[in-house]
């Protein structure tokens, strides 16, 4: 057996941390996914929850609501546009612009994702044994990142440190 060098660095190595458990989780989703042949990608729920709550959004409105850069947002649409999930349309007032909503197929669908995600959500409270306190952590490392980028941050203490 090897030592985990990630757990080991504890906070040192925090964003590698969640990004091992995200990848663990997002391949799972895959994995069941491809069992059930369901043709969708574990990143798209957001895309598709946001959809069936506001309709119609642009791509912008995706980027910003979702905290997405654009590009990211440009490509997911325009891979869930070609499996048929989504409608483009170009705006009447801005031509430069796109209006996305969901299409038939993936309303069609939504019951059926909806069972999966559910599912998905219940292993992960299980996972977490139902204690959502992480979720205040996350909270406030969010909010914290808003107030002063990690970027100043990191700066800052490099800046700090490499005085002589």
């Amino acid at each position: 057996m090897f030592n985990d060098i990630i757990k080991e660095l504890g906070y040192k190595a925090l964003d590698s941390r969640f990004k091992r458990i995200s990848d663990r989780i997002s391949h799972d989703v895959r994995k069941l996914y491809k069992e059930l042949d369901i043709d969708i990608e574990p990143h798209w729920y957001l895309i598709f929850m946001l959809l069936e709550k506001k309709e119609e959004v642009s791509i912008s409105y995706i980027a910003e609501y979702l905290g997405y850069t654009h590009p990211s947002a440009v490509i997911i649409v325009k891979k869930m546009s070609q499996k048929g999930y989504l409608n483009a349309i170009q705006d009447d007032s801005d031509k430069r612009k796109q209006i996305i909503s969901l299409s038939d197929k993936a309303k069609e669908a939504m019951p059926k994702f909806k069972l999966l995600w559910e599912s998905c959500e219940n292993a992960i409270l299980n996972l977490i044994n139902e204690d959502l306190s992480i979720l205040k952590y996350l909270d406030n490392i969010d909010s914290e990142l808003q107030q002063t980028s990690f970027h100043n941050r990191f700066k800052q203490e490099y800046l700090k440190l490499s005085k002589p």
